[in-house]
C-alpha cells in the first residue's frame, strides 16, 4: 500500500526507500497581509515547508517600493479567496517583536502553527502582534514556552538575519512577499502559490535508499 502521508512528508514508504521532492520554503513577514492570505494554503498544499522570516521593510527599500498591492487590492483578493480580513492596529507598521518570535518558533520547528495563529490574530482579529499579550496567544497556539518566546521577541540581534534573508530574496529576483521557494525556483506574491504548488508536484522525485 502506498502511504499518502509518507509521500507528503518525504518519509520512508513502500520498499524501504524515500521519495525526496525539492526543498520548499515560505519567506514571510507578519506585517504583510499576503502572509495571512498564503499561510493556510501553504500549510495544506506542501509537505516539509521551512518557514523563514524575512524583512518586508528591507525588501521594499531595496526594490524601490511600489511592488506590493495596495490595501484595496488586498481586500478584494481576500474576498475572492473567501477569507475574512480586517486591518490590525498600527497597520502597516512593522512588527519587529513578532518577527523575532517567529524566527524563534521556526528554529523550534513550530513556524507553521505560530505564523498561522499570529496572522489570524492580526488580520482576522485586528490585534497588534507586538503586544506581549497577543504574542502570548500565538505562542500558546504553537506550543511554545511563553518566557522563551517573549525573550526572543526582545532580542534585536535577530533582526540582522531577517534583513539578510530579504537581501537574498531580492538577489534571487523577488520583489514582494510572501515568497515560495521550490528548489531553485522563486515565486513572489501570494497569488503565485498555485504555480509553486504545481512546480512542487511536477518536480521529478529522487528515490533514495533508507
Amino acid at each position: 500500500m502506498v502511504s499518502l502521508e509518507a509521500r507528503r512528508q518525504g518519509r520512508p514508504a513502500r520498499g524501504g526507500g524515500r521519495t525526496d521532492r525539492p526543498r520548499v520554503a515560505l519567506y514571510f513577514d507578519l506585517a504583510d497581509p499576503g502572509t495571512y492570505l498564503a499561510a493556510e494554503r501553504v500549510d495544506r498544499l506542501f509537505g516539509g515547508v521551512a518557514w523563514i522570516p524575512a524583512s518586508l521593510d528591507v525588501l521594499r527599500t531595496t526594490c524601490g517600493g511600489g511592488h506590493d498591492p495596495g490595501d484595496e487590492a488586498v481586500m478584494a483578493r481576500a474576498g475572492a479567496l473567501r477569507m475574512p480580513l480586517v486591518w490590525p492596529e498600527r497597520h502597516p507598521a512593522p512588527r519587529p517583536a513578532a518577527m523575532r518570535a517567529a524566527a524563534y518558533a521556526s528554529e523550534q520547528g513550530r513556524g507553521a502553527p505560530f505564523v498561522l495563529a499570529a496572522s489570524r490574530l492580526a488580520f482576522c482579529g485586528g490585534f497588534d502582534l507586538d503586544d506581549p499579550e497577543v504574542l502570548a496567544e500565538a505562542a500558546a497556539a504553537a506550543g511554545l514556552g511563553l518566557r522563551e518566546c517573549l525573550a526572543a521577541a526582545g532580542d534585536a540581534e535577530r533582526d540582522a538575519g531577517m534583513e539578510a534573508e530579504a537581501h537574498r530574496l531580492v538577489a534571487a529576483g523577488a520583489d514582494r512577499l510572501p515568497v515560495m521557494r521550490v528548489g531553485r525556483l522563486v515565486f513572489a506574491g501570494e497569488e503565485r502559490i498555485p504555480a509553486a504548488s504545481a512546480a512542487w508536484r511536477d518536480a521529478a522525485p529522487v528515490r533514495r535508499r533508507a
